[in-house]
């Protein structure tokens, strides 16, 4: 008990409190010594754990204490507890939820902080424990051992590589500006912007420092990418989705920058499908947004520039290459000219180039008025021949044998429908009779069929008489239910008093149940089991 207790009495920073702690119990040690222990006055559990809380939170009431912390767990309901511990020693600590908001950290297993808070002791479990006020990162040195370890697991998910980043639109039409509204960081951005190319720029104010900034930088980066992307051709009045989104914050101290180290800005910059630029604080600083975001700018003007070119510089090369096209234009004509030139000097006079063909038309002139002589010669001669082969008589004779022709096939025809007829007559004839002798069958069989069903019927309706509980009825028994006509078969089922109902074969009754025998009822008779191999079976009587 020594140890652990001038352990706890060397981080406080009093003196005082150690000394009377330690001058108590070695007072009570002694006396405890002299004294009988019978005498010693009996203390409940409850009572030995209130009187050891109430002594130390008066002697220890408020500390501050530096560590490491061990075990960190985040409770649903809002509470944190952990363990603090040195090379030596080991104490736990909770941080209630009405606190918990107040702590920038994300605490993690093996972060060095310093505490101030109220000590304690929980009798649940027998142990003292520390209720946290206010927790810190031990200096600088601890926040960059967490910065690196963080970076190091952001790293190996794979959330920095140079693949999976976005190039950067070369001329955006919207820019969104996540950062503070009211800092001089927007005003330069805008400012840059207006003097190289103006572009619209939407900007979601967030709080760039302190408490839940990390949460409202990263909603912003997802907001910008939730907006709809066709929402300036469908909607007037729509925000549309920034092209560029630039992430911006001046500069400032490792603990004014730590929300951009957070997991969940990070996770969110990585996460984008809009191209993100970063530009946290001045040159030397480094977060952890940085490595995330697609494009890394020294600083806030730096993204601007990043972001659009320079319009008049833009304004120079169009017309720099509007005038190289218009003289390289001149120079092809030029050059096409001059080959045309060579070409007309090359081809031979169009005098001379005709003279030949206009030979050769007139000599085909002189020839085509012979030809086309001799051509309506020959074609009189073979209208003399045709004319001579259509006389009238001819005709006559050609018109007679084409008669003959028809009335020939007007006869065979008219045979051939008159056989036919016949046979179609003869057929239908013996389909009648085949037809009639079908619908015979059909109609006796129909009347088997029925007489057969009427006969299963009749053998099914004596069966069903004969297992059917009227017919035991009809020998003078009676049937109980109870009042929702469940069948009562013993007399256990029935209370006195009980509301019962009798049905007989000629009707039903209604009674009441005064009295239930308290004699065990008989168990039914077990039925033999019928021998294999054996001889006639018995069979029991009904009654």
């Amino acid at each position: 008990m020594q140890g652990p207790v001038e352990g706890c009495a060397k981080v406080l920073t009093g003196a005082r409190h150690e000394n009377t702690y330690t001058h108590h119990l070695h007072d009570g040690m002694c006396a405890a010594m002299n004294e009988p222990r019978l005498n010693l006055p009996e203390l409940t559990v409850s009572e030995l754990s209130a009187a050891l809380k109430r002594t130390i939170e008066d002697a220890y009431g408020y500390v501050r204490v530096r560590g490491e912390l061990g075990k960190v767990s985040y409770h649903s309901n809002g509470h944190v507890y952990f363990d603090l511990k040195d090379e030596r020693a080991c104490i736990a600590g909770v941080i209630w939820r009405n606190t918990a908001p107040r702590i920038k950290l994300r605490l993690e297993a093996g972060l060095e902080v310093v505490i101030t808070g109220r000590l304690t002791t929980y009798p649940g479990r027998s142990q003292y424990q520390i209720v946290v006020d206010t927790l810190e990162p031990a200096g600088i040195g601890a926040l960059m051992a967490l910065l690196e370890e963080r970076k190091k697991r952001l790293a190996a998910e794979g959330l920095f590589d140079e693949a999976r980043k976005q190039l950067l639109p070369y001329l955006p039409e919207v820019i969104g500006v996540v950062t503070s509204p009211t800092g001089a960081v927007i005003r330069d951005i805008l400012q840059r912007l207006a003097d190289r190319f103006p572009r619209r720029v939407l900007v979601w104010p967030v709080k760039v420092q302190g408490e839940g900034s990390a949460a409202e930088v990263a909603a912003a980066i997802a907001g910008f990418n939730a907006l709809a992307s066709s929402a300036r051709e469908n909607e007037r009045d729509a925000l549309p989705r920034p092209d560029l989104i630039i992430v911006a914050r001046g500069g400032g101290s490792l603990e004014d920058l730590w929300s951009f180290n957070e997991e969940i800005v990070v996770r969110a910059a990585a996460a984008s499908f809009v191209p993100v630029i970063a530009a946290v604080g001045h040159e030397t600083d480094v977060t952890l947004i940085d490595f995330a975001a697609d494009k890394r700018a020294q600083t806030t003007t730096a993204a601007a520039e990043m972001a659009v070119p320079v319009r008049a510089e833009l304004m120079l090369n169009l017309d720099s290459l509007a005038r190289r096209a218009l003289a390289s234009w001149r120079r092809n004509h030029e050059a096409r000219r001059g080959g045309l030139r060579s070409v007309a000097r090359a081809l031979p006079d169009a005098e001379e180039v005709l003279a030949l063909p206009r030979q050769r038309l007139d000599h085909a002139a002189e020839r085509l008025s012979r030809a086309l002589r001799a051509n309506a010669y020959l074609h009189r001669l073979g209208f003399a021949r045709l004319s001579g082969r259509l006389s009238p008589h001819l005709l006559r004779s050609e018109l007679g044998r084409r008669r003959e022709r028809h009335a020939g096939i007007s006869e065979r025809l008219r045979a051939s429908a008159a056989a036919n007829l016949k046979a179609h007559r003869t057929a239908i004839e013996r389909r009648g009779e085949r037809v009639g002798v079908l619908a015979a069958r059909a109609s006796r069989a129909i009347d088997n069929c029925i007489e057969t069903r009427w006969v299963r019927c009749e053998r099914d309706a004596q069966l069903l008489a004969a297992y059917s509980y009227r017919g035991v009825l009809a020998r003078g028994f009676a049937l109980v239910r109870d009042r929702t006509g469940r069948p009562l078969r013993t007399a256990a089922d029935v209370a006195p008093g009980t509301p019962i109902g009798i049905e007989f074969t000629d009707g039903r009754v209604g009674a009441r149940v005064e009295s239930v025998p308290t004699s065990a009822a008989v168990p039914a008779a077990r039925p033999t089991r019928r021998r294999r191999g054996g001889g006639a079976s018995e069979q029991g009587s009904l009654f």
